[in-house]
This record gives C-alpha cells, sequence and structure tokens, in this order.
C-alpha cells in the first residue's frame, strides 16, 4: 500500500500568490485572505511587542526603586563613616590621652 504525499492542499493562512487566478472574484476572494492574514499578523506582532515593552517598563521601574534603596544606603553609609571619623578625631585631640606619662611600676 502506497500513500501518496502529494495529498490534497490544506488551507493554511499565509500569503497567496493571488495573480494565478483568472477568475476576478477568485482573485478578489484570494486578495481579501492575504489583508486579512496580514491584519490578523500585525494585531498579533503589535501586541507581542507591547507586552514586551511593558514588561521592560515594569523591569525599568523596579531597578529605580532598587537604585533609589541602594543610594539610601549609600548615603548611611557615609553618614556614619563621617560620624566615627569625628569621634576618631576627638579622641585623638582630647588633652590627656596621648600625653599622659606612663604609670612607672612599684617597686624597682
Amino acid at each position: 500500500m502506497c500513500v501518496s504525499s502529494a495529498g490534497h492542499a490544506q488551507d493554511i493562512p499565509g500569503i497567496e500568490i493571488c495573480t494565478a487566478e483568472k477568475a476576478m472574484d477568485r482573485r478578489t476572494s484570494c486578495l481579501q485572505s492575504n489583508i486579512d492574514f496580514l491584519q490578523k499578523t500585525m494585531t498579533k506582532q503589535a501586541l507581542d511587542q507591547q507586552q514586551k515593552l511593558d514588561a521592560a517598563n515594569r523591569q525599568i521601574q523596579a531597578l529605580k526603586a532598587a537604585l533609589i534603596s541602594q543610594q539610601g544606603l549609600i548615603d548611611e553609609l557615609k553618614a556614619s563613616q563621617a560620624k566615627l571619623a569625628d569621634e576618631l578625631r576627638k579622641k585623638a585631640d582630647a588633652p590627656g590621652a596621648k600625653d599622659a606619662a606612663p604609670a612607672k611600676p612599684a617597686g624597682k
């Protein structure tokens, strides 16, 4: 039993060559089919691109929020560092702290 691979043509949506049609009504129908296919394809592509843009915008907003959070942490760390530097400077400048003579050991 042999099965012929050259079966009947299926109606698969896509662009068809309409100039091969001789009858005007068939040619018109073919062109309308092409128009419908192109409109559906453009609509689908537009929706896909809009979804990608929306996802990218959500990611940008999330990254902006993360950046603001990190900037706040950096500001806090800078403030802590400045406070610590002031405290160390005050300790170093305190009179008698490093000028005091070391105590002599008793019994010698």
